[in-house]
This record gives C-alpha cells, sequence and structure tokens, in this order.
C-alpha cells in the first residue's frame, strides 16, 4: 500500500491496543503481588500475553472467562497462585480503557472521508462502553460475540466481510497486534494491511505490511 494508490470502501480497525489504550501490566502486576521475582516478571507478562492468544483460538466464549481461563493457565504453569476474580477484574480494566493519546483527532477526521469499521476480540458490552470515547462516526461496529469467533480465527473476518457484502479488496485494515490481524488476513487475500506500530510486535517479514507511526500518518497516505 503506497500514498493514495487507492480509496478503499473501508477502513476497518483493531480495537484494544490499536485505539483503545490497553495497560492490561499494572493489574497482572496487582493480580499476581509478590509471586514472581522481579527479574522474571517480564517472562511472565509475555507469557500471560500468549496464552490470552491460545484462549481465542478455540470456539467462541464470553471474553471475560477468557480473560480468567489465561490466567490461570499461565499461573499453572509458573506455579503460582491464581486468583479466581481476575477475569472480572481485567475485564472490568478494558472496559475502562480510553484511546490512546494520538487516536481521537486524527480518527475523527478519517471518519469525515472513509467508511469506518471496528472488528474487536472482545464482547458487546465492552464495545458499547469503548466506542463512545473515540468520538467518531463508525459506519460498522462488529465483536467476537455477534462473529462467533475470535480474531485470527478466519471466521472472524468471514462475519465482516458477508455483514458488508463485501470482498477483502474492499479494505484498508489498521491493528497493532500481528498475530490477531493483518498474518490471518493476508493468508485469506487481503493486502492492505497496516501495522500502526505500538510496539507490541516485531514486524514479520514477507507479509506486506505497512507500517506507520500513528493515525495522522495513515491519513496522509489516505489522502486526507
Amino acid at each position: 500500500m503506497s500514498a493514495t494508490q487507492f480509496r478503499p470502501k473501508y477502513v476497518s480497525f483493531d480495537c484494544y491496543g490499536t485505539l483503545i489504550s490497553w495497560p492490561m501490566t499494572p493489574i497482572t502486576k496487582e493480580l499476581v503481588g509478590d509471586q514472581i521475582p522481579a527479574e522474571q516478571w517480564d517472562q511472565f507478562v509475555r507469557e500471560f500475553r500468549g496464552y490470552r492468544y491460545d484462549q481465542v483460538c478455540g470456539e467462541y466464549y464470553a471474553y471475560e472467562q477468557v480473560l480468567q481461563d489465561a490466567f490461570d493457565r499461565v499461573c499453572r504453569k509458573w506455579r503460582i497462585e491464581s486468583n479466581p476474580t481476575a477475569g472480572k477484574r481485567l475485564a472490568e480494566g478494558v472496559r475502562s480503557w480510553g484511546p490512546h493519546p494520538d487516536v481521537v483527532e486524527p480518527l475523527k477526521k478519517m471518519g469525515e472521508h472513509y467508511k469506518l469499521v471496528i472488528l474487536s476480540n472482545a464482547d458487546d458490552s465492552f464495545l458499547a462502553e469503548s466506542v463512545p470515547r473515540l468520538e467518531a462516526d463508525f459506519h460498522a461496529v462488529f465483536t467476537a460475540e455477534q462473529a462467533g469467533f475470535y480474531k485470527p480465527r478466519y471466521g472472524a473476518f468471514e462475519y465482516m466481510l458477508d455483514q458488508l457484502d463485501a470482498k477483502p479488496e474492499d479494505f484498508v485494515h489498521v491493528s497493532s497486534h500481528t498475530r490477531y490481524d493483518p498474518l490471518p488476513m493476508h493468508d485469506m487475500g487481503f493486502r492492505n494491511l497496516v501495522l500502526l506500530d505500538r510496539g507490541y510486535d516485531p514486524v514479520p517479514p514477507g507479509y506486506d505490511l505497512t507500517v506507520v507511526k500513528s493515525l495522522d500518518e495513515l491519513n496522509t497516505m489516505l489522502g486526507i
């Protein structure tokens, strides 16, 4: 994807981490307490992230329980005590977080020129609280609950295509998480894939991702 290469029908987004901030680590630290030595903390956080990914690769079920199950698994792996309220506390955190500071104004500007879409790995109740904080006009907001699949399952992306009666070439899709969005989407034939680089993942070779540091940069590429 190069600057003003074409005008997509839709600019679609991942929500959490990409548009809405994702300070998962402080809550995780509160839940774990002093059970993990400081020098091993970063590794625990990475593994918890991996378990959250693995947990959504199967059948759909409520996101709060996904968080609880992933936390239980990583604690079991580390042989520490899990907190039975972890899912609830983490879900409350997700519902409470606001946009990254660089999101609202350029997203509103983008929405004046393009149809904006969200495809989120969360339940409807999460998006009902988060989307209004973005202050932009969204054409459609799709969730894992609606689709019956979490990303990276193809069913999540197929649901978006079906609901919009669209094709992969109709989209520019933006995410800050490589494994959940651009990697499976590339394999499904999506090509205009943008990594909004927030430092979560390394840029994978061979997927032709367009890497931007801000939505302002993306707006320039979209000819705004």
